[in-house]
């Protein structure tokens, strides 16, 4: 993946035209494309039926992407330029397009939509966006509340160029800070099926036996002493499908506004072929308990059964999270990711996802939750990559899982029953805690949606247990019979975790987001793995000075101890008194394209319970939308104040408190003595600024 541009769009500036169409924008990115040889997309005006769609003579119709009104054709590639050319020429035709991949990304096919995303500079006026819009033959479409100045068009067939190059040309102009061309990719499901079978829930609780190292599980039945969950606390499952007539997810009020996205109804149902992963993360997660079958980790929590179009594109993702905020979430499992090697996210649907997170729950936002992977990659990172099949990997090669690096989101990685990395499991610094969940059998380590990899394979015995759980009625589905002893992955990990969560929030509903997941990192247990990975030698099963482990994030989760420290925190606010006050005036300069960060410190000598916190910071800065900014409170908790959305601007001015930046909420109650940290980490190479200076505010 060294072809990337780690830029924020200033970079095709003076590239050749030809060039244009081959670089995409994607979250402050550019990264690039190689065109496929032998397919392309429609969009017709009207819909044909598939006995319509294959006796076109353009090439030979393959599928229908339905959320995005394409139909796929392939062709050989001595025809494609030819057949695209006739296509367009059709009076029923409204858009046609090349399909693409990411370079260096095998099999991770790129579908153009006609839309295309802008975010103008501040104090661009309506009538000049228009005039953007008409120079480009763009329509307007919509407006996205979530970003400020920021707009959707769609690319007109008059349009000479498609979306690709108009958005390279677009980020050339001085009124805009970003564009980017919405684009579909498949949706991976982070899950292979196992071949263990083991009628019980040992993650839940229990006892030590084969295969079982003692406190592997989650210690969930401490927990259920205060709370099995209450129906108010709705667990969002974002998935394929569910079995919605399976006992398990019967009882008053147990469905909570189930969508389809898909289908476009209200029946996220499994089709005939489907074996619904859904239902078997809803299982773990909130699995009603009701004298027969599973029980999940939350079973008296509300479950949204939220099936996805497949794809991921950003109207998709906008529709996923706005659907979850509107409709009551309390907490959104994500068990998928993109089925890319390198998957920056767009700025739209990096917007959707900090909205939720800052949004819903009336504001105390929602906790979002996503499976780190299983590739036994990093979720960030670079591996030398070599001995793939075919070479088809080899070399230096980034990866990136553009949802498990949100900053909003809670990244779940997985531990098996022996307490030890399951082998598939993806790792990082961004991994949060990891769950139990079962392990790998030798030869097969990485398959995705649309693609599959044979990774190096080794032929270690790879011990541990499976997950138990739900799964669709009758013959269809992973196993014959209405229960599974077959799942895992990642993919399980992250439903355990979700019903962690869920329990808390039935013990504390008015924790916020980021309270949750401090509460979960601080109270995990550090299980260590000081054994080197079979496949990559590496070792990352132990913690450093800040506690954190490259395998586990902060250790394994345990809902006894969560669960009661959310309790806990019910009662914490009181009346402020008086201000404690102090300003840092020193110049710092912040280092370009630093992930480091650097930090400017205030001391506090005054001892006391913080009960309200405001922090107000000037910065100046060439392009602030590199910035990432942080306060890391003296026990090193750190908060997110500003994540990378402020684009072109120059100047920032603000001031952060609890009322307007939620998030701050989990530091009330702490000690006000310490040293308090500004931390600013700019992501990007070229621009440059300085911390000018900033002040902390503290109510007693």
């Amino acid at each position: 993946m060294n072809d990337r541009v780690n830029s924020h769009g200033a970079s095709t500036t003076g590239v050749p035209e030809s060039s244009l169409g081959m670089i995409l924008q994607r979250g402050g990115e550019e990264l690039c494309l190689q065109k496929v040889n032998n397919r392309f997309t429609l969009r017709f005006h009207t819909q044909l039926s598939p006995s319509q769609l294959s006796q076109l003579g353009w090439g030979i119709w393959q599928r229908s992407i339905p959320q995005a009104r394409l139909e796929l054709f392939r062709v050989t590639p001595e025809h494609l330029e030819r057949a695209m050319s006739q296509a367009r020429a059709g009076e029923d035709v409204v858009f046609a397009s090349h399909v693409y991949q990411l370079k260096d990304n095998p099999g991770a096919f790129v579908y153009l939509t006609d839309e295309v995303t802008i975010q103008f500079a501040a104090g661009v006026n309506l009538a000049r966006i228009r005039s953007v819009g008409m120079e480009f033959d763009l329509i307007d479409h919509k407006i996205v509340a979530a970003l400020p100045n920021t707009f959707v068009f769609l690319v007109s067939k008059q349009a000479t160029t498609n979306p690709i190059k108009i958005a390279n040309k677009l980020i050339a102009l001085p009124d805009v800070v970003a564009a980017e061309p919405n684009i579909l990719i498949h949706q991976e499901t982070h899950y292979q099926p196992r071949d263990s079978l083991y009628n019980q829930q040992w993650y839940l609780s229990h006892n030590g036996g084969y295969q079982l190292e003692p406190q592997s599980h989650i210690s969930v039945e401490a927990a259920w002493d205060i709370t099995r969950g209450n129906r108010s606390v709705v667990v969002a499952v974002v998935d394929d499908s569910f079995d919605l007539n399976h006992p398990d997810f019967q009882g008053s009020g147990k469905i909570v506004a189930p969508r389809d996205l898909k289908e476009n109804d209200f029946l996220p149902l499994p089709g005939e072929k489907e074996t619904s992963h859904g239902t078997a993360c809803a299982g773990i997660a909130v699995a009603e308990e009701n004298g027969r079958g599973v029980v999940g980790v939350a079973p008296g929590c509300a479950l949204m059964p939220i099936r996805t179009t497949g794809f991921l594109d950003d109207d998709s993702i906008e529709k996923i999270f706005n659907w979850a905020v509107e409709k009551g979430a309390s907490v959104i499992s994500c068990s998928w990711g993109a089925s890319a090697i390198y998957f920056p996210l767009s700025l739209r649907q990096r917007a959707a996802i900090a909205n939720a997170a800052s949004k819903g729950r009336n504001g105390k936002g929602c906790v979002i939750l996503f499976a780190a992977g299983n590739a036994n990659r990093p979720v960030n990172g670079k591996v030398h990559e070599r001995n793939w099949p075919k070479n088809i990997l080899q070399g230096n090669t980034h990866w990136l899982n553009g949802f498990a690096v949100h900053p909003d989101v809670i990244t779940i990685a997985a531990s098996t029953s022996l307490s030890k990395k399951a082998a598939y499991s993806n790792w990082g610094e961004n991994i949060s805690v990891c769950a139990p969940s079962n392990n790998a059998p030798p030869g097969m380590w990485f398959q995705a949606t649309g693609f599959v990899f044979t990774q190096p394979a080794i032929s270690t015995y790879l011990p541990g247990k499976g997950m138990f759980t739900t799964d669709q009625l009758g013959t269809a589905g992973y196993d014959p019979g209405d229960f599974t002893s077959n799942f895992g992955g990642t993919s399980s990990a992250t439903p355990v975790v979700a019903g962690v969560v869920a329990l808390m929030l039935s013990a504390n509903p008015d924790l916020t987001a980021q309270q949750v997941k401090s509460i979960l990192e601080e109270t995990a247990d550090k299980i260590v793995d000081a054994n080197a990975d079979p496949q990559l030698g590496m070792r990352g099963g132990t913690y450093d000075e800040n506690g954190h482990s490259l395998w586990f994030g902060y250790g394994k989760v345990n809902s006894d101890r969560a669960v009661k420290q959310a309790y806990q925190m019910r009662a914490v606010t009181g009346e402020v008194s008086q201000y404690i006050r102090k300003k840092s005036d020193r110049i710092i300069k912040i280092p370009d394209n630093y992930p480091q960060g650097i930090n400017s410190i205030i001391a506090i000598s005054e001892s006391s319970l913080v009960k309200d916190i405001q922090v107000k910071v000037d910065i100046r800065h060439e392009f602030l939308g590199d910035l990432e900014i942080y306060l890391i409170a003296p026990n090193n908790q750190r908060v997110l104040l500003q994540n990378r959305t402020l684009g072109r601007r120059k100047n920032l001015r603000t001031t952060y408190a609890v009322s307007s930046h939620p998030a701050l909420e989990q530091l009330l109650s702490l000690s006000t003595k310490g040293y308090w940290q500004l931390w600013v980490l700019d992501m990007v190479s070229q621009d440059v600024g300085q911390i000018n200076n900033w002040e902390l505010s503290l109510g007693i």
